[in-house]
């Protein structure tokens, strides 16, 4: 079976589309990697598999081996830095599995009807072989509560009957508007009615961050997610505001650079004055290290850290 050697499993859940589950579940694991877990991330959302794209991976291709599918490597282990980067940075190994790296191209549409998409998902979560000893599988999943998620479920379910601890819990994405949580609460129920713990919300689009001053402006209203996590009775990991220096970094590749001055959590960003002095070469180091210059990246290393706190400590239950 290919999830027994995976010591967590985590989903990544929304009632809504458009909440950035893609993005959340993209950057949960590549800080869990640089917090030196080997991470795996499964893209179930079948007719919008994003995740190759993120990873900047789109033309790989998944082989076949005896058993199974191998997921393709995004990056392998560090333990003594990267000599395209600062040459201290160690981090752990992350893979993938997408329906996107078996698609011919970007825009071919995936029209199946609900049989067959519970049955890919079926066999992503029993085929794929995973490296041994894996430390988290993310399961980034379709918005709403479809057949997608049903199978899912029940599969996971059957999958760790003999070690329930296994199915850690799943992260709730939304963004603050109240639609939005207005949808994301039927998933609540629905982790509820399945029995899956909810492991806390993340407020997506919390805000839009001037590039020039680093303002933040709530574009999208403020504090829905927070207000709905304490309805719920659940953890309220943290909001993340839209950066524009992350979309440069995921479409193009840029290692992020910030005002003169800025902090994010008690973190110094890096300026265009900080990058001239440490001579990185933005364009050749790994996704990985560029993220760690993201503003982003000191926010979700503290959700991270909610996260495996509680993983690591609390055997999972409903």
């Amino acid at each position: 079976m290919s999830l027994k050697d995976i010591k967590h499993i985590l989903l990544v859940l929304s009632g809504k589309g458009g909440v950035g589950k893609s993005s959340i579940t993209t950057q949960l694991a590549l800080t869990l990697s640089l917090q030196g877990h080997s991470v795996g991330v499964l893209d179930i959302d079948l007719t919008g598999p994003s995740i190759p794209r993120f990873f900047g991976i789109e033309d790989a291709k998944v082989t076949q081996a005896p058993g199974g599918l191998v997921p393709v490597q995004v990056h392998a282990q560090s333990t003594s830095g990267s000599t395209e980067g600062d040459g201290s940075m160690r981090y752990g190994a992350l893979s993938c599995m997408s329906l996107g790296f078996i698609l011919s191209g970007r825009n071919q549409a995936v029209i199946w009807r609900g049989p067959k998409k519970t049955a890919m998902v079926r066999q992503f979560l029993t085929s794929t072989l995973w490296p041994s000893g894996l430390n988290y599988l993310l399961i980034d999943t379709p918005p709403g509560t479809s057949d997608e998620h049903i199978s899912l479920v029940e599969s996971l379910l059957t999958e760790t009957a003999s070690n329930p601890s296994q199915l850690a819990g799943a992260v709730v994405v939304t963004t603050p508007q109240a639609i939005s949580v207005s949808d994301v609460k039927k998933e609540l129920n629905f982790c509820r009615k399945v029995g899956v713990k909810v492991l806390g919300v993340v407020e997506n689009m919390a805000g839009f961050v001037c590039p020039h001053c680093m303002e933040c402006t709530n574009v999208f209203s403020a504090g829905g997610g927070a207000a709905m996590a304490i309805e719920f009775g659940v953890p309220f990991l943290g909001s993340v505001p839209l950066d524009p220096a992350f979309v440069g970094l995921i479409e193009e590749g840029i290692r992020p650079v910030y005002p003169q001055g800025t902090v994010v959590e008690g973190q110094a960003m890096e300026t265009e004055e900080t990058r001239a002095i440490t001579n990185r070469e933005s364009d050749k180091a790994p996704l990985v290290e560029k993220y760690t210059s993201c503003s982003l990246y000191p926010i979700f290393a503290k959700i991270c850290k909610q996260v495996t706190d509680v993983v690591e400590i609390t055997p999972a239950s409903a």
